[in-house]
């Protein structure tokens, strides 16, 4: 039987979970029988934050229809985090669901989370490290949240994934954007956080190959996407001296387009089932859909062990 475990960690705000671009049951059983373990979701920012996403699966083959779900809930906000829980209750049994409330900021609440997550549910296979800001005035608070909080939540997952130290492997997405790839003007300590993410996975990848961990770590780096966080730009709290070039961003933002969030969740399907896929970028934009950065120069790397 197909075991998914979701782990959804927010920072605030209201509830910041939907399922209704895609019904994961319909996702399962259109696959063909002895086909991997697949899911979709939706995560929609609210106020200033993205979700952040971690989840478990066992990937055992077998029927599709076999499926498991079993989701952690975590949230700083308590009635956000219930409201997010009732909107799960309403498609799955409530005991499937659990609540921990938490701000992902604080190490020690988020290295309790993972505890508790663990002491619930077993294991740990999936971790998607999704919180962002886009704040330029209150910029050391969008370091810590953009890269500070993903970091910290990747080490946590290898910690409790990695082979050799009790786990089984698995899989390590952290989101970061194509403001990671390019400069931004009006956004430069968004732009210079996302460029962290990108470097920081692609490393943190490269090492966990070489140590033999069984983690494959990858980043995904969207365009705009219809969320709340891109009301943000119309705020002075958030954008600071940059304010007055608002009407910049949103020119560009009708230049490239704005996708909707479920294309996102292609993205993480892609990567979640494609076992040959480790330190790599992916690019989602409204022109190309789905496509990887390439790099001409491959890094060096020592000898594995």
């Amino acid at each position: 039987m197909h075991e998914l475990i979701f782990f959804w960690m927010r920072l605030g705000g209201s509830v910041g979970l939907h399922l209704t671009h895609v019904s994961w049951q319909q996702t399962f059983s259109s696959r063909e029988p002895g086909g991997c373990c697949s899911w979709h979701s939706c995560g929609e920012a609210t106020q200033d934050y993205g979700p952040e996403l971690f989840l478990t699966h066992s990937v055992m083959r077998g029927r599709p229809q076999q499926v498991l779900f079993l989701v952690a809930l975590l949230d700083r906000n308590l009635e956000a985090g219930q409201e997010s829980k009732e909107a799960l209750d309403e498609q799955f049994e409530a005991q499937r669901t659990v609540f921990i409330q938490c701000d992902v900021t604080d190490p020690e609440q988020l290295k309790g989370a993972f505890k508790k997550v663990i002491e619930h549910f077993g294991r740990l296979d999936i971790v998607v490290n999704n919180a962002g800001v886009n704040n330029e005035k209150d910029w050391e608070s969008t370091i810590q949240i953009n890269l500070t909080s993903v970091i910290r939540g990747t080490y946590l997952g290898l910690e409790y994934m990695r082979k050799g130290n009790g786990g089984d492997g698995g899989v390590i997405i952290n989101i970061s954007s194509l403001a990671g790839l390019m400069p931004a003007a009006f956004q430069p300590v968004y732009c210079a956080t996302k460029h962290g993410v990108i470097g920081f996975t692609r490393s943190i990848a490269l090492a966990a190959n070489i140590e033999n961990y069984g983690v494959r770590l990858n980043t995904i780096c969207p365009g705009f996407v219809n969320t709340p966080i891109l009301q943000s730009i119309d705020k002075e709290e958030n954008m600071g001296q940059y304010f007055s070039y608002k009407d910049e961003i949103k020119n560009m933002m009708q230049f490239y387009g704005v996708m909707d969030p479920s294309i996102i969740a292609e993205g993480l399907i892609t990567i979640i089932e494609d076992d040959t896929l480790n330190g790599e970028v992916m690019k989602i934009t409204a022109s190309q859909g789905i496509h990887f950065q390439q790099y001409s120069q491959t890094p060096y790397t020592s000898s594995k062990r």
